[in-house]
């Protein structure tokens, strides 16, 4: 394991056991997601974990997809969990798994555990199973068919299979203990009857199992040797050491962490499918959306993502993560590799009245300030340009540095201009343009006389710049917790997590951008170019604002 690796409990678990040879000082780990939904960010972590601990101690890690519900299984959440871990750059190589291809294994050890009377076919529905099962208070009822004869299980489950019986007639159940204070342990359901077809098993079956067995199974036959859960699955563990221990088969080690809670979004899969099927969010790829196809869209880099769950680092109690912590990680990330243009969002008309008329000169620009590798772009300047409508005040309050009459700001890479003249439409008054004057001798910014002036604006030229559209996301929720005061998380949508500006305008440098292309807006935020983009009107997310609220929280951390 490389020392300028981060450690935690389960590394350390891992690094003991390969110090004592246990499994044969292997390390096997996976990834087992439920092809039921999209992945989010607290999956994310989970696949930095298993791909992560795999790679460090030069082990393997399988991709193996818990395909044992087909109601609510599909195709598309096969191919966009593929395409998620690739994206976040693991590879599982030729380690591709479904629990699918292992369910006549699993029915063979089911009969297995009906001969050693460990197993029983049970006649009560799931509200009778709930209902005898008992609470955390008070112990379970035995059922009425769990005495039956080994012989009459296997009849009865051997018809189960064979669809002699109607959906949710029978289960089969495993034989424990009624009292056991780990209501899990109290005879779990190890297979259903349901007649759904199968994404890739077609209508072969008609039984299947439960996640707690088929998941111990799966683990035990693909020779896993660290079984990483969240840490719901805790009180779970008592049931996978009793099917492998009782099969007498291969038996992993299941270790629990605390899943990833972020503020001010949900990670719930039913929440988030309320999301979209209610019409909240535009789909799964909605960029306010936490999965990960939501994030890729919206701008966030695979670096990033890893960055922020290294820094997160493995806990064993759950916790809130700050959502400025994973807006840090995009920033840091994006300030190194972004491009820097210049783009006016809300746009206002700059005539500069004494710059000739059919004059276009073009400005040295700076393509990032923390990558000379990236090198310099030409800016073209001319007599007409728009600015930000929010970098003018008629009346400017006390604080308010930027352009005024009578006051002269710095245009970035150009020139000094002063605001003389303010015009405005006769009927509403609203300011259509400034009239400003221009000083030619302070071209690329800087005053010979060394004047100095409190703001530098962006701008573009209006006779070449880019018309877009700006999509401007921000929190989908108003509170950090969502639904905590209310009880229900939808009553803290935030109206305002989507702006669309129709009319920006981009310098014509990010002309031939493709979609997924990042790019900083100077003064502005991170931006990508979206899957909807054209080159005639480019769309552009906003990814994350350039302001920078956990840089603030650790300087004050540090002080303190």
């Amino acid at each position: 394991m490389s020392s300028d690796k981060p450690t935690d409990f389960i590394r350390e678990i891992i690094t003991e056991d390969l110090k004592a040879g246990k499994y044969d000082s292997r390390v096997h780990t996976r990834f087992p997601p439920e092809p039921n939904g999209y992945l989010h960010i607290g999956h994310a972590k989970s696949i930095y974990l298993n791909f992560g601990v795999a790679e460090e101690f030069n082990g393997l890690c399988n991709l193996r997809f818990d395909d044992t519900n087909p109601a609510k299984e599909e195709v598309e959440y096969v191919e966009s969990i593929k395409e998620d871990v690739k994206w976040l750059g693991f590879d599982w190589q030729d380690r591709e798994y479904y629990a699918s291809d292992y369910f006549e294994k699993m029915y063979e050890y089911a009969v297995e555990l009906i001969k050693k009377g460990k197993a029983y076919v049970c006649d009560l529905n799931a509200d009778e199973i709930r209902e005898y099962r008992g609470t955390l208070t008070e112990s379970g009822k035995e059922s009425p068919y769990r005495n039956r004869t080994v012989e009459e299980n296997i009849e009865l489950f051997e018809k189960m299979r064979k669809g002699g019986l109607p959906d949710g007639s029978r289960t089969l159940r495993a034989k424990i203990d009624m009292k056991s204070g780990n209501i899990n342990m109290r005879d779990p359901v190890m297979f259903r009857i349901l007649r759904a077809e199968h994404h890739r098993t077609g209508n072969k079956w008609c039984i299947y199992p439960m996640y707690d067995y088929a998941h111990c199974v799966s683990d035990s036959i693909e020779g896993i040797t660290h079984s990483i859960c969240t840490l719901e699955f805790e009180d779970h563990r008592p049931l996978y050491d009793w099917f492998l221990d009782n099969l007498g088969v291969y038996h992993p080690q299941q270790i629990e962490f605390a899943r990833l809670n972020l503020s001010y979004t949900v990670l719930s899969k039913r929440k988030l499918i309320q999301l979209v099927q209610e019409g909240h969010v535009r789909g799964w790829d909605d960029p306010r959306m936490p999965t990960i196809s939501g994030i890729r869209k919206r701008g966030y880099t695979p670096e990033a993502i890893r960055n922020f769950c290294e820094r997160i680092g493995v806990a064993k109690r759950d916790s809130l993560v700050d959502m400025a912590l994973l807006e840090y990680c995009i920033r840091e990330d994006l300030n190194k590799s972004a491009q820097r243009v210049m783009a006016v969002l809300k746009p206002l008309k700059v005539v500069i009245t004494n710059y000739p008329e059919n004059q276009t000169e073009e400005l040295e620009a700076i393509n990032n300030p923390e990558d000379e590798s990236m090198g310099k772009r030409k800016v073209p300047f001319s007599r007409i340009l728009y600015i930000e409508r929010d970098d003018f005040r008629e009346d400017p309050p006390k604080e308010f540095f930027r352009l005024a009459p009578g006051r002269e700001v710095r245009l970035r890479y150009a020139y000094y201009i002063k605001c003389v003249d303010v015009i405005k439409d006769k009927n509403t008054g609203e300011i259509t343009e400034l009239h400003c004057t221009y000083d030619p001798a302070t071209r690329g910014g800087d005053s010979p006389d060394k004047r100095k002036v409190k703001a530098t604006l962006h701008w573009v030229s209006a006779s070449h710049a880019l018309e877009a559209e700006a999509r401007l996301y921000d929190y989908l929720f108003t509170k950090h917790v969502p639904g905590e005061e209310s009880g229900d998380f939808k009553t803290d949508l935030n109206p305002k997590s989507l702006e669309v500006l129709k009319q920006c305008f981009v310098e014509p440098f990010i002309a031939d951008a493709k979609a997924g292309d990042r790019f900083q807006f100077e003064r502005q935020g991170y931006f990508c170019v979206d899957r909807d983009s054209t080159k005639e009107k480019p769309v552009f997310n906003r990814t994350v604002t350039l302001r920078d609220t956990w840089a603030k929280i650790e300087k004050s951390q540090k002080k303190s």
